[in-house]
């Protein structure tokens, strides 16, 4: 952190992409203020050094910053985490650490969601929240905690389509929603995998070699204990619709 300016502490889940032969590591933080923000920093080789910015992403708040490379080359990040990440305190459009939090039949916040500049360093459009809708196409609510958004969000393109996947927090399930656009909206599909011992399931999925793969962490290892968890990986059933068979971490093969 002491390489970073403008960090005063807690870094966090990090992601990375790579444009042009250039690695950029886009990493949440707390500012001098103690409000979480973004940050990049770019390197000529995936293992680093990497080589920060002096300032945050300007107009960047929350926490667990995902990215998605298009297939036309353009970028997009994906943003936001509920409670400890800050995420409804800037509803209104400036932070606020006495914000309401949505509950029960209330909308759920959805993510934030923006294209980045060509330097991948800035945002190239106004960051906004995304929506995800019920099978009837109704906004989830705060108080499905088995499907409304909490944390973690990553993004896959499959066949055309576009699924955000996202951890639930409060009742753990990774879960996932298809959208015919990067920016939404998005519509609630199933869960990808059942609870792991520990906090957040945060992940990412990825293709190799004509296999989808599911990389995320739990605290197995640890017996339960939070901060120390481990990185698993396995194998997605992904169908040519786009669904995904649901994984049952500790079930015997």
């Amino acid at each position: 952190m002491k390489d970073v300016p403008w960090v005063s502490k807690q870094m966090w889940a990090p992601d990375a992409a790579c444009k042009d032969g250039k690695y950029y590591l886009y990493f949440p933080a707390r500012d001098k203020d103690g409000i979480f923000r973004l940050g990049v920093a770019v390197s000529d080789d995936p293992a680093g050094p990497f080589t920060p910015e002096k300032d945050y992403i300007p107009g960047s708040y929350s926490i667990d910053p995902a990215v998605l490379m298009d297939d036309d080359g353009r970028a997009y990040i994906y943003y936001g985490g509920l409670w400890g990440g800050q995420l409804e305190m800037w509803q209104s459009g400036s932070f606020n650490p006495d914000a309401h939090r949505p509950e029960g039949d209330e909308p759920a916040i959805g993510p934030m969601f923006a294209e980045l500049d060509a330097d991948m360093k800035h945002f190239r459009t106004e960051p906004k929240h995304l929506q995800i809708l019920d099978e009837n196409g109704k906004p989830l609510t705060a108080g499905d905690e088995d499907r409304r958004y909490f944390e973690g969000p990553w993004m896959h393109k499959f066949n055309g389509k576009y699924y955000l996947s996202y951890s639930t927090g409060t009742t753990h399930y990774l879960v996932y929603a298809e959208g015919d656009r990067p920016d939404g909206p998005f519509t609630y599909k199933g869960r990808i995998m059942e609870p792991v011992i520990g906090w957040t399931t945060h992940h990412s999925i990825v293709e190799y070699k004509g296999k989808w793969y599911l990389f995320y962490h739990d605290c197995e290892l640890s017996q339960g204990i939070n901060h120390r968890r481990c990185v698993k990986f396995t194998e997605l059933t992904i169908h040519e619709d786009g669904t995904i068979d649901t994984i049952r971490p500790y079930e015997e093969a």
